[in-house]
Parts: structure tokens; C-alpha cells; sequence
């Protein structure tokens, strides 16, 4: 019996990316010699080939006529036996869809965010997990794996390991820590005058300098750290993904909200600290089996005591 032909869907965003792979890696698991075409925004490609989890990895970008058009004839010839969507959005679901793969695996209603996406699926399925790793994983469980997820390893290349300690051996910073304060929505993110009390007191306590990684429009809040960190003098840093992953793998720690940058530090085995307000950390919480690491969280308990007493954000201790 010749081997399935799987196509999987998730184009964006960096943590939710990082929360797929362990489904793809039980699914890769399950058919070890089976062609997996993972479909992806163009900016996360280097990502997803990192994990090597995928037989290729297509880019496309929705926003694009000519490329969805190109990308739909791509998946017209090349007869997937299935698809499975871990996105869950129309855009996402619609590409399976008009690439004529005549089994499309989903989330059903009850999981869905955007009303209606389900019609799109042949095959929908009810999530009974709480974490969205583990409901991906319940996809690759409706299309045949034997396990719903598996470990997941990332490969930084030499290339971005080595332009990312020479700048920084440039700039006098051997060992750091890193933080991580954004968030896709403000409210998801700790004050930066917390940050920058943070800064202070890993300077203070363990002799690191923090290294203050920030996205398109972070700008505002990183230099908010900065200047709350005074003399601790954190170095502000934003790169490419390549070069992110370099940053966090070096770290000896990365502190954050639930943000992206946060995830791929977890994925790459960096200690890791999360700071979770309105999200449910049992649902979007760090994915990763390991040891107790806790140091830092009792240091980000401290520095909320000290910074303004009780708030909504609490530490989650996690694993290293």
C-alpha cells in the first residue's frame, strides 16, 4: 500500500507555528516515509524547515492573487490523499479545498474561531484537550498517526550562530538573558516598568545583561524597557527568524508573555520563563517536558512585589 501524501496547512504566526509542530512530528512519526508538504506564509518558511519535519515546504501569501493562484495549482498537481488545516480560517481551510484534496481534516465548531470554516472539512474533529498543541495533535489522530504529537527538534544554522555572537561580542555581552515584553495584543504584556526592574535585578543578582528582543512596531515598548532598566543597560535587539533563533538558543534564559518568541525559545530548549494575564497558560502555555526550572520565576515574584504589589500577571513556573 503506497504511502499517504499529507498536506499541512499553517501559514502563520510564529507561536502558533511552533505549537503545531508536535502534531506534525506524530504525524511524521506514524509515516516516517510519507511525503508531508507543509503550506506556510513565506516569512516562516526557514522556520518550518528548521524543524525538518516537512518533505517541503511551500510558501504562499493570501494577500497575494497570483500567489494563491499559483499555490492552488501547485496543490492541484501534486494529489494530496489528505489535508489537514491546524489553522482553522476560511483562508486556510479554502486552499485544500480548491486544490481538490478529497480529505479535508479540521477543527469542528466547537473550536473553531471564524463561524462557518467547518463546511470546508470532509473530516471534523471535537477537541477533548485543553492545550492547542495537544488539539492539533487530535488532528493528526483523525488522519491516521498512531500518536497525536511527538518531540520536536529545531536546527540553527552555523551561519546565523555565528553572525549572532560575533554582534554581540562586539557589543561586550558574553552571557545574557533574554526578554521578550510584546505580545499580539497590549493587554497580553507585562508593564515595561516591570521589564526594566527585571533588567535591573538579573544585572544585580547574576552578573547578565538582558538582551530586549522586539517585532515590527515594538519599538515604543522596547525603548519604554530601556529606559525603566537604567543603568543595567539592556541591549535592544530585533532580527530576522534565523537570527532570533540564534539569540534565543544562546540565551542562559528568556523571559516573556505569550508571545511568540517565547514559544520558540521553549521549542529550542532555552530555560523559560512565562508571565501569562488574560490567556490561559493550560491552553497557550509553553509546550515542552523537561525539568523544573524555576530561579527566574521566583525572581519575576519578587519583582512584582516590588514593582506595585499584586496584578493580574502572574509567573507560571515552566520546564527547561
Amino acid at each position: 500500500m503506497p504511502e499517504p501524501r499529507f498536506l499541512v496547512v499553517r501559514l502563520s504566526s510564529l507561536g502558533d507555528i511552533v505549537h503545531t509542530m508536535p502534531a506534525v512530528a506524530g504525524l511524521r512519526e506514524s509515516f516516517p516515509n510519507a511525503e508531508i508538504v507543509w503550506l506556510t506564509h513565506p516569512r516562516w518558511k526557514l522556520l518550518v524547515e528548521s524543524s525538518g519535519l516537512a518533505s517541503e515546504v511551500w510558501g504562499t501569501e493570501t494577500r497575494s492573487l497570483p500567489s494563491l493562484q499559483q499555490i492552488i495549482r501547485r496543490i492541484r498537481g501534486r494529489n494530496f490523499s489528505a489535508a489537514i488545516d491546524y489553522q482553522g480560517l476560511w483562508k486556510s481551510a479554502a486552499l485544500p479545498l480548491f486544490g481538490g484534496v478529497p480529505q479535508r481534516i479540521g477543527f469542528s465548531s466547537e473550536t473553531i474561531r471564524e463561524f462557518g470554516v467547518p463546511i470546508l472539512y470532509t473530516d471534523r474533529v471535537r477537541c477533548t484537550q485543553k492545550h492547542i498543541a495537544d488539539q492539533n495533535g487530535e488532528l493528526s489522530l483523525c488522519a491516521g498517526g498512531r500518536q497525536a504529537t511527538a518531540s520536536v527538534t529545531l536546527d540553527v544554522s552555523s551561519s546565523d550562530e555565528g553572525a549572532v555572537r560575533e554582534q554581540l561580542r562586539g557589543l561586550g555581552i558574553g552571557r545574557f538573558a533574554a526578554l521578550s515584553p510584546g505580545g499580539g495584543w497590549r493587554s497580553k504584556c507585562w508593564p515595561p516598568d516591570r521589564f526594566g526592574a527585571l533588567c535591573r535585578k538579573i544585572r544585580e543578582l547574576l552578573g547578565l545583561r538582558c538582551v530586549v528582543n522586539y517585532g515590527p512596531g515594538e519599538e515604543a515598548l522596547a525603548g519604554a524597557v530601556r529606559d525603566a532598566a537604567g543603568e543595567s543597560d539592556p541591549l535592544l535587539y530585533n532580527g530576522d527568524v534565523g537570527q532570533l533563533m540564534a539569540l534565543l538558543q544562546n540565551a542562559r534564559c528568556i523571559v516573556g508573555g505569550d508571545t511568540g518568541p517565547l514559544h520558540l525559545a521553549v521549542a529550542l530548549g532555552t530555560p523559560s520563563v512565562a508571565l501569562f494575564g488574560p490567556t490561559d497558560p493550560a491552553r497557550n502555555g509553553p509546550y515542552r517536558r523537561g525539568r523544573d526550572w524555576s530561579v527566574f520565576a521566583r525572581l519575576c515574584g519578587r519583582i512584582s512585589s516590588e514593582a506595585g504589589g499584586p496584578h493580574r500577571y502572574r509567573p507560571v513556573r515552566l520546564h527547561a
